[in-house]
């Protein structure tokens, strides 16, 4: 099976960890977010990886070298001309999913407990055009679900601003961005934009006549390790989560 790991953020939150080290490369507890994403994903049985690359690219690069690739078989997505945000970055490496299967996308960001089998299952049943993990948890950002977990409107509380993808919908549910989804590659034929653009824009633009399901996480071990004090979260929950196919340190 195949998947993308979103690599390429300049990783402003953290500096000035990142003015010299790739976000990709940060450590969180016994490995790089990176090395976690690699190795989460291979144990789900994705082992045909694509990366996106742009800030400290070649480190990236000579990182996996390094490691022989984490005995997974990884093709590169350079972004070093134009950061292209995770709309944009997929779009780009759409030419890896020519196979037709859904394939995953997972932000290096996070470290969590998620069965991404499960969640792959759950997509494959449900034969959405898009599967996005959400969890309960407090941000000024929400995805906007009916009751039946179709992505139905965006809004930021912090301005008020909302957007809505489905008409008439009600009782809408409040949940946030993950950072995990599942995509069938249907959606690219679908896709106007292009360049740099957010991946959410589009699952919005497309919600109203297509399938987009909310799959929700409640998994105890979650961090997003996009910010210093969430990083050495991160670390402690990484601690938590060991892979048989690693030796320990």
């Amino acid at each position: 099976m195949k998947a993308m790991i979103l690599a390429a953020g300049l990783g402003t939150r953290l500096k000035p960890l990142t003015d010299h080290c790739p976000k990709a490369l940060l450590q969180a507890g016994p490995y790089t977010l990176l090395e976690f994403a690699i190795r989460k994903l291979k144990a789900a049985g994705f082992n045909e990886l694509i990366i996106n690359v742009h800030h400290h690219a070649p480190m990236i690069i000579s990182y996996l070298k390094k490691n022989l690739n984490f005995g997974c078989e990884i093709s590169i997505s350079d972004e070093s001309d134009q950061l292209l945000d995770t709309g944009g970055g997929i779009q780009k490496a759409s030419w890896f999913f020519s196979d037709g299967q859904p394939f995953l996308v997972y932000n290096a960001d996070i470290i969590g407990g998620l069965d991404l089998s499960a969640l792959y299952a759950m997509h494959l049943q449900q034969q959405s055009l898009a599967t996005l993990v959400v969890r309960r948890r407090e941000t000024n950002r929400y995805l906007l679900f009916d009751q039946k977990l179709r992505l139905s409107g965006w809004e930021n509380l912090k301005t008020g601003e909302q957007r809505m993808a489905r008409a008439g919908s009600t009782s809408l549910i409040q949940l946030a961005f993950s950072g995990i989804h599942v995509i069938n590659p249907e959606i690219f034929p679908l896709i106007r934009t292009k360049g740099r653009f957010s991946i959410i824009d589009t699952y919005l633009a497309l919600a109203g006549n297509n399938l987009i399901t909310g799959y929700l996480d409640e998994s105890q071990l979650w961090a997003d390790a996009g910010k210093p004090e969430s990083l050495k979260q991160a670390g402690e929950i990484a601690k938590l989560i060991t892979f048989s196919d690693r030796n320990p340190a």
